[in-house]
């Protein structure tokens, strides 16, 4: 007896749980009047549609109902017990053919919770929603994606065709093309043979009326984007900078270019722009010019490029200087030092300087590289190939810019080590044959080295008579 109890107290436990669940959870979203998803109205009749929720309330209602439509009204109130919950009505009267479509009540502070109705306003002198002049409109055939006509009708059973121009019918087969009267057709995977003119046509009481197409793909692929100057920008304040942005796309291909720069907000910058075409793609130029510059004009440029969701851009440091300079001063020491024999060596003092100076090395006081064609410049270092013992001497670096009279020169002393070497191991040996004992004899040893080579003797006593070097080892 006591478990049976005990079972129906639960029993009515879970009832009673259940019921505060479903009060609680009941208006999580609001709640239409309606018991189907569509509504069919017929022209010049009123549409009411009432909503409640738990929150202040908000209708989302068809683009092509003007907000200034005198037809419409929204009566706001309280409802339910003790007036906790929130209602709205929606009245719009008379109704027209171009208010079909999805109408819906949503939370003020909370978008995604809404209920929604489609509502078709049948008009059989408008078949379809919009009403078209003779210009086509455009629709977008993107890689990915559903091409969609949006032909929409005011009247759900509505037979419609899509044309091809000039005639070409393309029936439905709902896998690939597939008609929805609330969307028009839907091309699930269009193919080149999408791009073009289309048409959607019905015949209501003899009259075709008629939605046009046009097709178009897209190209959002940028090949490539570069500054005129890949590298730092220098100049001098007061000169004028031009920086050339260049954009190669696919044909057809719709690009924007824009800039940041140090003095964007208030610059006196001028931006040109221009497109060429050649017979695999499109240019773009875009050319940002600052007639006089500033010192707060220097700092990073970036040229930015868009097409469509392809994004690339490209960028270049500009370096302002107040004035022209030189500066030249040795790497490490004013003495350097080479060996002979060497494949190259480079005298390669520190020189920074705007504008590019002009540069002449000088040997002992001549044209470096008039004096031997082992002599080179390489920008403004010397390059001596094959070093050799007479490439030593005194180095002159003259630098100059000219236009502004500024002038530097440096000079640095070359050293060439010379390995030593014994003259006497250049010539064949002769047996110096046997000699008196106590006898005075004189052995000479000619050694040649830069720096001069330090000389030792050394003497090796002969093996006693029958024994050889190797047995005594």
């Amino acid at each position: 007896m006591l478990e049976l109890f005990l079972m129906m107290l639960c029993g009515l436990s879970s009832r009673v749980l259940a019921k505060d669940a479903e009060a609680k959870g009941r208006f999580s979203s609001p709640v239409l009047d309606v018991s189907d998803r569509q509504l069919v109205l017929e022209k010049d009749q009123t549409l009411q549609l009432n909503c409640r929720g738990r929150w202040e309330l908000k209708w989302d209602i068809p683009s092509d109902v003007p907000k200034g439509y005198s037809g419409t009204h929204v009566e706001i109130s309280r409802c339910g017990k003790q007036a906790v919950h929130y209602c709205s009505r929606l009245t719009i009267s008379p109704v027209l053919g171009q208010h079909t479509g999805s109408y819906r009540c949503r939370y003020v502070h909370k978008q995604h919770k809404f209920s929604s109705v489609y509502v078709y306003i049948t008009d059989s002198q408008r078949p379809f929603v919009k009403v078209q002049t003779e210009i086509p409109d455009v629709v977008y055939i993107k890689e990915g994606q559903n091409l969609v006509f949006p032909c929409r009708v005011t009247n759900p059973h509505t037979k419609v065709s899509l044309i091809k121009f000039p005639s070409l019918k393309l029936e439905t087969d709902q896998r690939n093309i597939v008609w929805n009267s609330r969307q028009g057709f839907i091309i699930r995977s269009p193919t080149y043979f999408y791009i073009g003119l289309f048409h959607c046509e019905t015949v209501i009481n003899g009259t075709t009326y008629t939605n046009k197409f046009l097709t178009h793909r897209p190209v959002n692929k940028i090949q490539d984007v570069y500054l005129n100057n890949t590298g730092s920008v220098q100049a001098l304040r007061g000169e004028m900078l031009a920086l050339n942005c260049t954009v190669t796309a696919e044909w057809n291909s719709r690009v924007s270019i824009s800039w940041t720069y140090p003095r964007q907000a208030n610059s006196t910058a001028l931006i040109s722009r221009r497109i060429t075409r050649s017979r695999t793609n499109m240019v773009f130029y875009s050319v940002i010019t600052i007639p006089k510059l500033r010192k707060d004009d220097r700092g990073v440029y970036i040229c930015h490029v868009a097409s469509g969701p392809a994004k690339r851009q490209a960028n270049t440091s500009v370096i302002v200087y107040d004035q022209p300079f030189i500066r030249l001063k040795h790497r490490e020491s004013p003495v350097v030092q080479a060996y002979a024999g060497q494949k190259s060596f480079r005298l390669s003092p520190k020189l920074r300087a705007f504008p590019e100076p002009e540069i002449i090395w000088l040997k002992d006081g001549r044209v470096a590289a008039e004096q031997c064609s082992r002599y080179h410049t390489d920008g403004y270092t010397l390059v001596i190939r094959d070093v050799a013992e007479e490439d030593a001497g005194v180095y002159t670096i003259l630098t100059g810019i000219q236009k502004f009279g500024l002038y530097r020169n440096l000079t640095l002393t070359l050293v060439v080590h010379v390995k030593p070497w014994i003259g006497e191991k250049a010539v064949a040996v002769q047996d110096p044959g046997t000699v008196p004992r106590s006898s005075r004899q004189a052995l000479r040893c000619t050694s040649y080295g830069i720096p001069a080579p330090h000389m030792r003797w050394l003497w090796q006593p002969c093996p006693p008579k029958g024994l050889s070097p190797a047995r005594l080892a």
